[in-house]
This record gives C-alpha cells, sequence and structure tokens, in this order.
C-alpha cells in the first residue's frame, strides 16, 4: 500500500489519512524534543513506526506512554495524538500505535534541530574533571550529546551544559530527560538534556543550525 487510512474507531467522526509509507514522523516527547522515525505499516486502526535510535526502547517506555506523532507536508504540520501499544522485541524493530483523536494541523513554528560535532562540556564531574561530550544535535528547547564515560544521571537531573556554537559559547541550564547506552557498541551514554532558551541564546542557536546546514549543503555538493 501507498497510502494508509486508518479505520475510525467508535468515538471518532472520521478516518484518519496517513501519509505514505516510508514518510518520516516524529514522536513528541516534550517541546523541542522530537524522536525521529519513519512510518512503516498500517493495520487496521493501528500504525507502527521504525523504534527510534534516541530512546532504548522497552527498557524506558512500556505500552500504555501517549504521544503526539507528527509529520510536515509542505507549509505545515499534521499532528496524530497516539498511545504506543506495542513495542517489537526482535528485529526489525518497530513500535506500534492507536489514534486517541482526531489528526489535527497545525501551522505554528517548529524548533529545527541540527548542527554536530561541537564540544558540550558539562557541570558534573567525571573521574574528577568536568565531563566533556559531543553534541549530536540541538535545537531551541533541547540537545542530544554523547559522552564517552558514563555518568550517574537519571531522568529530571538538573545540570549545566556548555555549549561552543560557532563563534559563542551557549551556556545552558538544562534538566535531563533521556539517559541511554551508546548505539552500535560504542562506548559510553547518549544524553538528551532539555532547556528554556532566553530570546539571545535562543537566536544564537538558530544563526548555528543555520551555518551549519550551508556547509553540510555544501559538503554534499563536492562529495555527490
Amino acid at each position: 500500500m501507498i497510502n494508509g487510512t486508518l479505520a475510525a474507531s467508535a468515538s471518532e467522526t472520521t478516518a484518519v489519512d496517513l501519509p505514505e509509507i516510508g514518510t518520516p514522523v516524529f514522536l513528541v516527547l516534550s517541546d523541542g524534543i522530537n524522536l525521529r522515525s519513519r512510518l512503516e505499516s498500517v493495520d487496521g486502526g493501528t500504525f507502527s513506526v521504525a523504534a527510534p535510535l534516541e530512546i532504548a526502547g522497552p527498557a524506558l517506555l512500556e505500552p500504555g506512554h501517549r504521544f503526539d506523532v507528527f509529520w510536515a507536508p509542505p507549509r505545515t504540520r499534521v499532528v496524530l495524538p497516539s498511545r504506543l501499544i506495542g513495542i517489537s522485541e526482535r528485529a526489525p524493530l518497530r513500535w506500534t500505535f492507536a489514534p486517541t483523536a482526531n489528526a489535527r494541523t497545525e501551522n505554528r513554528r517548529q524548533f529545527v534541530r541540527g548542527g554536530a560535532g561541537a564540544v558540550v562540556r558539562l557541570d558534573s564531574e567525571v573521574s574528577g574533571q568536568p565531563a566533556e561530550g559531543v553534541l549530536l544535535d540541538i535545537s531551541e528547547g533541547g540537545l542530544r550529546c554523547w559522552i564517552d564515560e558514563p555518568m550517574s544521571l537519571t531522568r529530571g537531573d538538573r545540570l549545566r551544559a556548555t555549549v561552543w556554537l560557532g563563534t559563542s559559547e551557549a551556556v545552558l541550564s538544562c534538566t535531563v530527560h533521556t539517559v541511554r547506552q551508546a548505539p552500535h557498541g560504542d562506548p559510553g551514554q547518549h544524553l538528551i538534556l532539555t532547556f528554556d532558551a532566553k530570546e539571545d541564546v535562543a537566536r544564537m542557536i538558530r544563526q548555528y543550525i543555520l551555518a551549519w546546514e550551508i556547509g553540510e549543503r555544501r559538503r554534499r555538493g563536492r562529495t555527490s
């Protein structure tokens, strides 16, 4: 099938039209933190997506967890409130959802994510030294980073992160959202941190992401 249509439940007045199989979708954990995935299948009143790399699966989330699932047609986005009803235990790893309400169209600005490779300094200490990591991506509301030495952090812990954004440092008061083992056998951990950025810091982050995106397009142009 190319496009999926979920059958309407008894409480719904219309069916839910999903995008094409393979379309990128995002699972909203919090404002500024979206897990990247893609639509894999539609089956009656449920749909499945690829398990996001940013979350360690059943160890952190269980069936019943609610998400806003969204995809982004041009100039808008479609949001489908959904409930996680299943997590596959064998490859290919997939999460299965059931909608909890009709899809809605939203036009509000989404935080743009990007950037990679910048140094992230954390105020917690590892072996007597400030912990340092590598930025995986950042938005105006959160960041992901990799640290090669595990830290004793749990969801809700507070810490300060200092990120070098091209020409300036951003000092961010963060809350730990997710801690997971680095994938693919790499050492250390991946951290998802959330924060509330003041406008001057948010502007700095936007400018950094824009410069990073321009650099990435130029790099791809040279290697294509």
